[in-house]
Formats: C-alpha cells, sequence, structure tokens
C-alpha cells in the first residue's frame, strides 16, 4: 500500500481544500479527527508534527468523499469499513474512481495525462476481485501517477 500520508496530501491538494474542509469530509462517516491530527497528516516526513496516517482514516477520507460527491444510495446506511482494514492500491483506486464517477476512457485519460498510458485490458485488471485470474495489483507507481494525472485534471 502506498504511504497513507501521501495519497492524502495529494488528495488535499488536488482538491483544493484545507484540514477543516478534510475534517468534514471525515466526519461525514462518523470518524473523529481533529484540524491538529489531520494537519500531522498532511505535514512531509521531516517536520515536526509530523505522524503517520492510519489506513483506517484514510479510508473513512475516501467514504467522505463518495459521500460528499455522489450522495449514500437511496435507503441504504453507511457501512464503516472494518476497523482492522488493510487498504491496498486498488481499493483506494476503486474508491477514487467511484467518488469522481470516472468511466473507463476517463480513468485512461487522467492516467495519459500523467504520462502513463495503458491498455484498457490493464486497467480493468485492477478492478477485478483479488484472486479473479486477470486480476493485478495496483503498484505504488501507478497509484501516483493516477494521483497526478488527477491533480493535472481537477487544478488546470
Amino acid at each position: 500500500m502506498m504511504n497513507a500520508n501521501d495519497v492524502l496530501r495529494s488528495l488535499r491538494y488536488t482538491l483544493d481544500i484545507n484540514e477543516t474542509a478534510v475534517v468534514g469530509l471525515l466526519s461525514l462517516t462518523g470518524f473523529q479527527a481533529s484540524t491538529e491530527q489531520v494537519s500531522a497528516w498532511l505535514a512531509k516526513e521531516d517536520e515536526a508534527n509530523y505522524q503517520p496516517c492510519p489506513e483506517l482514516a484514510l479510508a473513512h477520507f475516501l467514504d467522505g468523499l463518495i459521500i460528499d460527491c455522489r450522495g449514500l444510495p437511496e435507503g441504504k446506511d453507511y457501512q464503516a469499513p472494518n476497523p482492522n482494514i488493510a487498504l491496498s492500491n486498488n481499493m483506494v483506486l476503486k474508491k477514487l474512481r467511484i467518488a469522481f464517477e470516472l468511466q473507463e476512457d476517463e480513468m485512461l485519460d487522467t492516467l495519459d495525462a500523467a504520462g502513463l498510458r495503458v491498455s484498457k485490458q490493464e486497467l480493468s485488471a485492477l478492478f477485478r476481485k483479488e484472486g479473479h485470474h486477470n486480476y493485478r495489483e495496483c503498484g505504488d507507481q501507478f497509484l501516483r501517477n493516477f494521483l497526478k494525472g488527477l491533480n493535472v485534471r481537477f487544478r488546470k
């Protein structure tokens, strides 16, 4: 799994939101964090107030982003992630795809904007169930490129 702090930092920049907005997205899922805590997660590793961001907090942030962008499905309650979650890059990619309602071509364009060309088959392999014979693990570099592409897309 790519460093949760890096993912959170990248998304905060892409969305051009501050610590208070991050706290707000977390609270949509019932996850409580202070602005000081979020500030520590967003700090660089060499800064005095740096703290590692728990994968659970990142999972709640991504779920809050989905709720904020798309809302909850009608008639369904929010299902919090398992507290012992081992968040994978594939899960992060899938949650971002859902939050930003990205179709396959838009995902490919986003990756292309970051300078990474992939085929439709390579992309769809990342969204397969683990254990499926066509499943492919999403590497850190792939996710970094996707986040970079989102940045290009949203911060024009």
